[in-house]
């Protein structure tokens, strides 16, 4: 079977610094993903790549048969690829409801404000923000803002999903329906790739784990293969293996 996404010697600078480098990496449907190494490894740029919101220096990135290094960011997510941020990107001005609505109204499955504002309502409840439609964004907490950040991505009705850190800085009981949610959305058949420092969510969620160092691809399996590497575990998850 073809893979939906398929990474081919990608490579990107910036300046001096190789921040990916030879990159090569396939993503079949139904995958969870995990993209992992330390910070500043290229985990980030990579999701900026297949995006569009940052063109590579050589190399190929398919989804299906398309070339999404020749495409800009609008026509990626036409194709159905949505993304949440490292650094949330909210829109202060509007209601939680409008912000999502962006999402139905600019992805694979394009329709007017009205509908998408319809379409909002069941995705705020799924990630846990039932009643608060018409609240103003600007007033959220920063877990809440990732809360509407994510079903803005799923109202563009994605293929595939790109998590960059969503799990990061929720507390334990936080974090628990976190998991939850992401393994249902990975049940619902939407191929996730994402990048994350809490090892439990990799371990709970992925099917394969790429570790990532200065912007190369160092290993790769299932998370009990890859995160038991032992040069895995030295350089990026600490010497205990704990991290």
């Amino acid at each position: 079977m073809q893979p939906l996404l398929r990474i081919v010697g990608l490579h990107k600078s910036f300046g001096g610094l190789r921040a990916v480098e030879a990159m090569a990496a396939s993503v079949r449907q139904g995958d969870v993903l995990g993209l992992v190494g330390p910070n500043g490894s290229g985990k980030t740029t990579v999701l900026d790549l297949i995006t569009g919101a940052l063109k590579p220096d050589q190399g190929m990135i398919l989804f299906g048969d398309r070339r999404l290094d020749r495409l800009p960011p609008h026509a990626i997510t036409r194709l159905g690829i949505a993304r949440t941020f490292q650094l949330v990107r909210i829109m202060p001005s509007l209601t939680i409801a409008e912000n999502v609505a962006i999402g139905a109204m600019f992805g694979a499955d394009p329709c007017s404000p009205a509908e998408a504002l319809a379409r909002a309502l069941p995705l705020l409840s799924r990630v846990g923000l039932a009643g608060r439609a018409d609240h103003p964004a600007a007033r959220l907490t920063y877990i809440d803002q990732k809360r509407v950040e994510l079903a803005r991505a799923l109202a563009a009705r994605p293929r595939l999903l790109l998590l960059d850190e969503w799990l990061a800085g929720l507390n334990p009981s936080e974090l628990v329906q976190g998991i939850a949610l992401v393994r249902a959305l990975a049940e619902d058949g939407i191929t996730i790739v994402m990048v994350e420092h809490v090892m439990d969510a990799i371990r709970a969620l992925c099917t394969r784990v790429l570790v990532m160092n200065a912007g190369r691809a160092v290993a790769e399996g299932t998370p009990e293969q890859a995160l038991s590497d032992p040069a895995v575990i030295a350089a990026y998850l600490g010497e205990d293996g704990d991290a």
